[in-house]
């Protein structure tokens, strides 16, 4: 299955914005290297920065020493959290967290190069309470970075996931009904992009119980509609094991964010113990990653 590499690849820097924690990376290929946006955090009450990290190899990487985006705004007074980051025809989207110490809100950005980001906002002004999270409370988004059936869609939430479609990346609207519910767990949230397949869009996604321990999991929706499942892991393909994935500043967590498709592997990055980043990998697409774990439209 997926080996994960017994180390972690990213760790906090020694006196940067990145101190105490560096971790929830999104990584994209781009002109024959790995950019990685991840969030640092250090001892200053701010959630987090997004900062920057390129590598040849998609192992070793060299941290730019300055973030790429930080707290400007009202709405993310506390911090940027957790970005996804997408390639939509010219410009890259990123997808975070703003967190004004209440409510998570998830907002947009756009960039030509991975370093100057423009910001949108909050993507959707209010959504509704649920069993679990605040009015407002949206924090996590994935896109589909190719359209179906003429719209990009995301799916985005961390207590159940809803789904919302677009025209253009940056205008979404989202239904109330969500696609994919926790069931006998506590909360479900997106990883990182989703990815679109011969056997339907492939989500990998973040899980966790009462236990609060965090555990990675795949569903696969309908390639012709995206919000039906057609097929879900029984058991999850990534959990805690090592002890920098148990102990650190949240115990118990590993947390998938990047994936990359490269020369014939699939790398997933995460954080764990919402301290480090780790790196897992599979010999192969997604497509036999499936397979292997014995995807079938059953659902």
């Amino acid at each position: 299955m997926l080996k994960k590499l017994p180390f972690p690849i990213l760790l906090p820097s020694s006196d940067n914005f990145d101190c105490k924690n560096a971790y929830n990376p999104s990584v994209v290929f781009r002109k024959g290297k790995f950019v990685m946006l991840y969030r640092g955090e250090c001892e200053d009450g701010k959630t987090g920065r997004i900062g920057l990290a390129i590598s040849e190899d998609g192992i070793s990487f060299t941290k730019f020493p300055d973030p790429v985006l930080e707290s400007e705004y009202p709405w993310e007074a506390k911090g940027v959290e957790d970005p996804r980051v997408v390639k939509l025809g010219k410009k890259y989207v990123m997808t975070y967290t703003g967190y004004d110490g209440k409510v998570a809100r998830l907002c947009l950005a756009t960039s030509k190069n991975l370093l100057s980001w423009k910001k949108h906002g909050p993507i959707f002004d209010d959504f509704p309470e649920n069993y679990l999270r605040p009015r407002g409370w949206t924090k996590s988004g994935a896109i589909l970075p190719v359209k179906v059936n003429g719209r990009y869609i995301m799916y985005f939430g961390d207590s159940n996931i809803w789904i919302a479609y677009s025209k253009d990346g940056k205008t979404w609207e989202y239904l109330e009904k969500p696609v994919l519910s926790p069931g006998k767990l506590l909360l479900v949230e997106p990883g990182p992009p989703p990815l679109l397949t011969k056997e339907g869009i492939v989500l990998f996604y973040n899980s966790a119980g009462k236990s609060l321990v965090y555990r990675v999991r795949v569903a696969v929706f309908d390639r012709e509609n995206p919000e039906k499942v057609i097929w879900k892991s029984e058991n999850p393909i990534l959990e805690p094991e090592y002890p920098w994935e148990k102990f650190g500043h949240v115990n118990n967590v590993v947390f998938l964010e990047g994936l990359v498709e490269s020369h014939e592997r699939t790398l997933f990055y995460y954080g764990a113990a919402d301290r480090y980043v780790g790196l897992a990998v599979w010999k192969g697409s997604v497509e036999m990653l499936l397979q292997t774990l014995g995807f079938s439209k059953s659902i």
